[in-house]
């Protein structure tokens, strides 16, 4: 009905082949739309569409912006409901670029201002008209829509009103001819920008997701220790501390914050293999024959075992099985020797070793803090890394009695285990430390 007014009012289209020509080019680009979210996607027609609208006025705008919906796949309903839309958008573009010209004294600036308001409209228009849609077709919520398309159309306004500018100061000022050539590139440059805006939102999303794989991680490792700590409840409190140290000292030796967030769940984990222990063996109290050591040493392989199971969990099993090398090589299970033994499975050994010193046992009690520091020191080019412990002990000595002892409120990993008899697992105290 409106265009039927406007052409019963005696407005005209200004350049039949024109108009064809820029119905054609809306048709075809609009067939490279860019995909958003979900079912919402956006177009890369409204640049020959607005520029109709600026050059030619509300008629040609209404039948350019409606030849976009030719090369589309729609429903019946579905094609004359967008056309609708779009003719409509078309229309109020023009409009909107013919009262802001009206407005100015003409010259290059009114062409500028002109298009800008046609492409504000136009964008404007066209995502609510999207966004109605997304709604009506229960895909989800109209705010959510226009919450997706917003960016895209406060980002885009600036770029179209300048190539539109320039497109009818190009047709006015040199040679319709010259169209093809601005045309091209300026098609090219809106697609760039427009997969640039999804490149931008499948980052965000990425973003998002990596968060939620971190956080799911995070629970699947308090998870696995919850099982642990049903048969040793030291265990739970033991694995919490070594990771929140293990996570410092990846900090304070400058490792990435990905390697870092990697010592915290190793840590988390390192004994996870001691589920897999006979029964007995982790309840016993007292010390453990030689047998039953060799038997405790297997829980590094079993650990790596379990996880190696787990997808992306392939690093964490690697560093798992490792946590018990020495830098001399008389380590277990493999026997690597200095930086064959990989970093985190260094610093998760010291870590380990150090809170196992300052823990009560049933055959002794912790190590106050300062000696517990001073056996790692004695330790090191033999059982431990000189530039892990050397980090460790710059942390150690500006934090607090409670961080040394593991009793600041950041090392609980569940609420209070109570009491419960602590596991024995060798008897020399150093041993202790390179077996725990």
């Amino acid at each position: 009905m409106t265009g039927v007014s406007l052409a019963l009012a005696g407005v005209g289209v200004g350049s039949w082949p024109g108009v064809i020509a820029l119905g054609a080019v809306a048709a075809f680009s609009e067939r490279g739309r860019i995909k958003l979210k979900g079912s919402l996607d956006v177009s890369i027609s409204l640049l020959p569409a607005t520029f109709a609208a600026v050059l030619y006025g509300p008629l040609a705008a209404m039948l350019v912006f409606g030849a976009s919906v030719v090369g589309l796949s729609l429903p019946v309903a579905g094609r004359i409901a967008y056309m609708s839309s779009r003719a409509l958008t078309g229309a109020a573009a023009a409009g909107a670029a013919a009262a802001v010209a009206s407005a100015m004294s003409g010259g290059t600036g009114a062409i500028v201002a002109a298009a800008a308001a046609a492409s504000l409209v136009a964008e404007g228009l066209d995502a609510l008209f999207a966004s109605v849609a997304f709604a009506l077709r229960k895909l989800g919520s109209l705010s959510e829509a226009l919450a997706e398309l917003f960016p895209v159309v406060v980002a885009s306004v600036p770029l179209y009103g300048p190539a539109v500018a320039l497109l009818v100061l190009a047709y006015r000022e040199i040679s319709p001819w010259t169209l093809p050539l601005f045309f091209v590139p300026a098609l090219a440059a809106q697609r760039w920008f427009l997969m640039y805006q999804e490149q931008r939102r499948l980052a965000t999303d990425l973003g998002a997701a990596n968060e939620r794989l971190q956080a799911a991680n995070l629970s699947f490792a308090k998870g696995l220790i919850a099982t642990l700590d049903a048969r040793d409840r030291y265990t739970a409190g033991h694995s919490a501390a070594v990771a929140i140290y293990a996570r410092d000292i990846a900090a304070r030796m400058g490792l990435a914050e990905q390697q870092q967030d990697l010592a915290h769940l190793c840590g988390l984990v390192h004994d996870i293999g001691k589920i897999g222990l006979p029964a007995g063996l982790l309840e016993k109290p007292g010390a453990l024959t030689l047998d039953e050591r060799r038997e405790m040493q297997r829980h590094s392989e079993i650990g790596e075992g379990i996880l190696a199971k787990v997808d992306t969990y392939a690093e964490i099993a690697s560093v798992v099985r490792h946590h018990h090398e020495r830098v001399d090589g008389q380590g277990y299970p493999d026997g690597l020797a200095g930086d064959a033994t990989p970093v985190l499975s260094r610093i998760i050994a010291v870590a380990d070793a150090y809170n196992a010193m300052t823990s009560d046992r049933p055959y002794r009690d912790a190590m106050p803090s300062r000696v517990a520091r001073l056996r790692l020191a004695q330790a090191v080019e033999t059982q431990f890394d000189t530039s892990v412990v050397a980090a460790f002990e710059a942390i150690l000595a500006g934090s607090t009695e409670d961080y040394r002892l593991a009793q600041d409120e950041q090392f609980r990993l569940t609420s209070s285990v109570g009491d419960h008899p602590q596991v024995a697992v060798e008897s020399s105290p150093l041993a202790v430390a390179n077996i725990s």
